[in-house]
């Protein structure tokens, strides 16, 4: 999808989402939603509250199990014996229990025990049910009474509501017949829904009375919500209404959020047109500007290594990928363009040298191949002899008088030839020294300022690879360090560096042979090094061959020194390499810690600057 349609979709959906977030959220979504979690959580506490008291209730229920089912209590039902009573049902028994009366039954209802006690008081309450001395006639209860099962309900007294529960009368092992109930009772004052409700976590009382039940009613205030709910008691009528207040928190707190959604929806259009202009910002013209900045960098011929790697899909990463992929093409025709170059001028230089030295050397020739046989013609050994039968004494006076003229005539001929020789040795030096200025020439121009690139040094390794031998490079194995990655892009000469990386892993290769292994590591690692004259790059390449001798370290740089077979090595390698690393400002040399135990080059070149790098482009 284009830009264009991208910017203008996202904008109708937001204002489309803004409008239908309002409506929703206000009429659909919010209020609605809090006014039925506030009705839920009324609801919720009221059921709590039920629970609580139904939790209580079961705890009468348990402690009169545990007293009905007592074989004390089943021998007392049957003997009336009073030191059962004193022995038990005592104040601080009723206190332990939390209860204010206890009844134990027999089978007909009456009450063979009846005990009652304000808790706080540790007085007598006076209760009317407990003053009956025996159940109503139509108490629901004596069905149970009659079948040995235990009751649990609510009866209204004089002294307020009594929360009771009964449990048949057993022998203690729970076998029976069933003698009668134990009855226990608990006055459901204010004290003790304030206790339920604080158990339940719920804001409860008692309500006005009501004639008519009340299952569950929900009455709802501008503050409040209240929730009634009438509790029978034993004859199924209503006994007493409690209410859950539950203040409404959740609406107050909805009408703020829909106060924050009006404001909201002011705000909007704002946030909007932030968002629009942030998106355009960051879709199309950061990403534009980038590329703008990345052309105009190319185009002042800096650093080709740099690429955009735009990740998205969109017209501008379209274009920045393609723009990536037409410098890489730029950047290999550059490389190629400037190794064919640094090739054709060594071949021209070489032309010329040789031409030169071609011109000066034929009449040198001449000269030497007269002068060879102006010497050759001397009658060198004829005066030798002569002179030598001179020095033994001659025969006879005529013989003598004849080597004598011929010692005088070869030695005016011998004159006469070193005389024509000196000439001959003048203009052969004066042709020598035409040689060395020629030579001399040559080389100022040799020393010309070398193209300056950025390399990768990753990249400048494989490069180095591609001109390496066959044999060699199935011989080596090149393992480069992370270092070389860290480093990033570096300005550096690099035709002359990648020729000299080719000496130094054939010299790896040919030491690794030279060591009797079939397979060998060079192992090459790079680092910056800030130095006052500026930063330059240190390269280390260290082999497992056959080593250098502690001797031989500075020699191995020198002309015609080599410790390989002299049949096949001239000793030119790392001479040209030293004079090379030397011509760009750097610096070669090497270490090892002997022979057998391998050896490492380290070079030190000095990086070029930007700059240089601009005005190699345009050159």
């Amino acid at each position: 999808m284009n830009i264009r349609p991208k910017v203008t979709a996202l904008v109708a959906v937001l204002f489309v989402i803004l409008g239908l977030a309002e409506i929703l959220v206000v009429k659909r979504i919010l209020l609605p939603s809090f006014v039925e979690l506030e009705r839920a959580d009324a609801h919720i506490a009221m059921r709590r509250i039920r629970n609580a008291l139904d939790l209580a209730t079961g705890r009468l229920a348990l402690s009169a199990t545990d007293w009905g089912n007592w074989a004390d209590t089943y021998r007392f039902v049957q003997d009336h014996n009073q030191d059962y009573v004193a022995d038990n049902i005592t104040k601080v028994a009723l206190k332990e229990l939390d209860v204010n009366a206890m009844l134990v039954v027999d089978r007909d209802g009456n009450f063979v025990l009846a005990s009652e006690l304000d808790l706080k008081s540790d007085q007598p309450l006076d209760l009317d049910f407990v003053a009956r001395k025996t159940l109503p006639a139509d108490f629901p209860w004596r069905a149970n009474l009659r079948d040995g099962l235990p009751a649990q309900g609510f009866v209204q007294t004089n002294r307020g509501i009594l929360m009771m529960a009964a449990a048949p009368i057993f022998d203690g092992n729970g076998q029976g017949p069933a003698r009668g109930m134990v009855v226990m009772g608990r006055l459901l004052g204010a004290a003790e829904i304030a206790r339920l409700g604080a158990q339940a976590q719920a804001q409860v009382s008692m309500a006005a009375q009501r004639n008519a039940r009340v299952p569950e009613q929900l009455v709802e205030s501008d503050a409040v919500t209240h929730v009634y709910r009438s509790i029978d008691d034993v004859y199924g009528q209503p006994i007493m209404t409690l209410r859950v207040d539950v203040p409404r928190q959740i609406t107050l707190r909805g009408y703020s959020a829909v106060t924050y959604a009006s404001a909201y929806s002011l705000v909007a259009a704002v946030v909007v047109l932030i968002l629009l202009v942030v998106i355009l910002n960051r879709v199309v013209l950061t990403p534009l500007a980038r590329v703008t900045r990345h052309a105009v960098a190319i185009g002042a011929g800096e650093d080709l290594t740099r690429r955009l790697d735009f990740n998205s899909k969109d017209e501008i990463g379209v274009l920045a990928h393609e723009f990536d992929a037409m410098v890489a093409r730029v950047a290999e025709s550059r490389r190629q363009v400037v190794d064919q170059s640094f090739q054709a001028g060594f071949a021209e230089l070489a032309k010329g040298v040789l031409h030169n030295l071609g011109n000066a050397m034929t009449p040198i020739g001449v000269r030497l191949s007269r002068l060879r046989d102006r010497l050759r013609a001397a009658p060198t050994e004829n005066a030798e002899e002569a002179v030598a039968e001179l020095t033994s004494g001659a025969p006879d006076p005529a013989r003598r008088a004849d080597l004598e003229e011929f010692v005088r005539l070869a030695c005016t001929e011998l004159a006469l030839a070193v005389k024509a020789s000196e000439i001959d040795v003048a203009v052969m030096s004066r042709q020598t020294a035409i040689v060395q200025a020629a030579l001399t020439e040559q080389l100022r121009g040799a020393r010309n300022e070398h193209v300056i690139e950025a390399v990768r040094l990753p990249e400048l390794i494989a490069q180095s690879l591609e001109i390496v031998p066959e044999s060699c490079r199935q011989r080596l194995m090149v393992a480069t360090d992370d270092s070389l990655k860290k480093v990033g892009v570096v300005n550096v000469a690099r035709t002359v560096l990648r020729l000299i990386l080719q000496n130094l892993i054939i010299n790896a290769a040919d030491a690794v042979r030279e060591a009797g292994k079939d397979k060998g590591v060079l192992h090459v690692a790079a680092e910056i090094v800030r130095e006052a004259n500026g930063e330059q790059l240190h390269l280390h390449c260290k082999d497992d061959g056959i080593g250098i001798a502690a001797n031989n370290l500075e020699r191995v740089f020198e002309k015609g020194f080599s410790t390989k077979s002299k049949a096949t090595n001239y000793g030119i390698g790392l001479h040209w390499c030293a004079n090379a690393i030397g011509a760009l400002g750097g610096r070669l040399w090497a270490a090892s810690e002997g022979p057998g135990r391998g050896a490492s080059m380290h070079l030190m070149v000095p990086l070029g600057s930007r700059e240089s790098v601009s005005i190699a482009g345009a050159a």
